[in-house]
């Protein structure tokens, strides 16, 4: 499927050649079209490399709707050069008495050749929204080319969570300003329940930074947890998993114990009340 990708991006690179007199203004679309089209070649390069039946179906869709919008444009790509070849491989006669003929079929090509260049433009401001569109909806429905989970794949997020921490630039200074936002305020403000979501796209360090308040300031408090939360999580393995971050000796055994969530969450109320805690999830 990704192999659709790479004529096109060839024979875009090709439009930038100083002979077709392309205007600044297509040019520059003509680029950002091009690394677009670079980016989604290399997610479907992902997808192409998995059965499809581990895809969810917006996935899907959306690599049929990429693949479409390349045939497309490589089909408009080829109608240009084809039209713009013509115009310039006919050079015609050089008898002088045709003179005057061959001056107004130039001023013809001139106009035919016009058409191109303007057809050729509009066909790529209009990719060129298609593009933007589909990396609207990627970023909506999908995340990085999710596959359904199979029981068998490591959670991308433990790896945030062990990752070092002098690895995202600035994160002393936003961790602290986190903490103050957290843990700021007189003794009755802090006996309330406080709140605070970290937000923004994959790979930006969210994990890591959450991490690294949770380390900061779990000695402040009489119990603490971390625990990572799936798309659809288990959530009788959730409490389990939140009741033995709290106290790992009491609940060493509560993966084997036969409790429900009614259950779990009754023995969480009792196990916190009259306690200050920081529970960190995703």
């Amino acid at each position: 499927m990704e192999a659709a990708m790479i004529p096109l991006i060839k024979k875009l690179g090709g439009l930038l050649a100083g002979e077709y007199n392309l205007e600044k203004r297509v040019r520059k679309r003509v680029e950002s079209l091009i690394t677009e089209l670079e980016m989604m070649h290399a997610v479907l390069h992902k997808i192409g490399a998995k059965p499809p039946e581990q895809f969810d179906e917006q996935v899907l869709i959306w690599a049929g709707k990429v693949r479409d919008l390349s045939y497309h444009m490589e089909d408009a790509v080829d109608g240009f050069l084809v039209r713009v070849d013509d115009i310039d491989n006919d050079r015609g006669s050089t008898n002088m008495k045709n003179t005057v003929k061959k001056f107004l079929k130039r001023a013809t090509k001139l106009f035919t050749k016009g058409k191109a260049l303007h057809q050729i433009s509009n066909d790529i401001e209009e990719a060129q929204r298609l593009s933007k569109e589909l990396g609207e909806l990627r970023q909506k429905y999908m995340s990085d080319a999710d596959t359904k989970g199979n029981g068998d794949a490591i959670d991308p997020r433990l790896k945030a969570v062990y990752k070092d921490v002098t690895e995202l630039v600035g994160i002393d200074h936003i961790r602290d300003e986190l903490i103050r936002k957290l843990c700021d305020g007189n003794e009755r403000s802090k006996d309330q329940l406080r709140t605070m979501s970290i937000v923004g796209f994959g790979g930006l360090g969210k994990t890591t930074l959450a991490k690294a308040v949770y380390d900061k300031i779990k000695v402040q408090f009489d119990s603490v947890a971390f625990v990572s939360v799936s798309r659809n999580p288990d959530m009788t393995k959730i409490f389990k998993k939140i009741l033995y971050e709290l106290d790992k000796s009491k609940y060493a055994t509560i993966n084997e114990a036969a409790r429900d969530n009614e259950q779990l969450i009754d023995e969480l109320r009792m196990f916190l009340q009259d306690k200050r805690y920081v529970c960190r999830s995703k």
